[in-house]
């Protein structure tokens, strides 16, 4: 399983990377815009923060596949192990066939189905990435997406990996690793939020207290 956060923000980032068990960092238009940094600038910190043991993902803003495919080689040769997220569309996987075909790995993003997540892996995508909550919040179910997607990647003997994304609640993202996926990424809020329940610390004051009320001395 790969974790990753779903964010631009460095010093969350640097903040969470010493504790948390992450792959890399997954970075999308919007999220990028959020910090209002500029896109290499971002790529270049979080490099800084991972070394060469961190994978990082950027998208293409281009809606046609020749420009998908140059913004794409620009910024391999900028980043020159970065994943290339592509939209699925008709456009987007004629970018993905030919990027494979040039041995730069992609993920197949905006994915709302899982036929449509599958057209990606024979495309030759790397990574897929099912939106799960915004899948729900049209009425579906994402984590069932998730679930088909998994099936058909199994079945077929794809190379392909789901990267499972779009997440509101811990919750979703404990449905989507439950069916076997990858790898996943998420907020750094949800993921901190695995580590915050009161109860925790409830328990951890309880322990301290009640060894003080015996032995009133530190372990040793």
């Amino acid at each position: 399983m790969e974790f990753y956060l779903d964010t631009a923000n460095i010093n969350l980032v640097k903040k969470l990377h010493t504790s948390l068990p992450l792959a890399g960092v997954t970075t999308n238009p919007s999220i990028i815009a959020k910090e209002r940094k500029p896109l290499c600038g971002v790529l270049q910190a979080l490099q800084d923060i991972f070394g060469e043991q961190g994978q990082l993902f950027a998208q293409v803003l281009a809606k046609t596949n020749t420009e998908m495919v140059e913004q794409a080689l620009q910024l391999r040769e900028k980043f020159p192990t970065l994943v290339i997220k592509i939209p699925v569309t008709l456009e987007g996987l004629t970018a993905i066939k030919y990027l494979t075909s040039q041995n730069i790995p992609t993920l197949g993003t905006a994915v709302y189905g899982s036929a449509q997540g599958f057209l990606a892996a024979l495309a030759g995508a790397k990574y897929i990435a099912p939106y799960v909550n915004r899948i729900d919040s049209q009425g579906g179910d994402g984590v069932k997406v998730v679930q088909e997607l998994q099936t058909l990647l199994h079945f077929h003997h794809s190379n392909s990996n789901i990267l499972a994304a779009s997440f509101k609640t811990p919750r979703q993202v404990l449905d989507a690793m439950l069916t076997g996926c990858k790898a996943i990424t998420v907020t750094p809020e949800i993921a901190q939020t695995f580590l915050s329940d009161p109860a925790v610390f409830a328990t951890i004051d309880q322990f301290e207290e009640e060894w003080n009320n015996v032995f009133n001395q530190t372990l040793f």
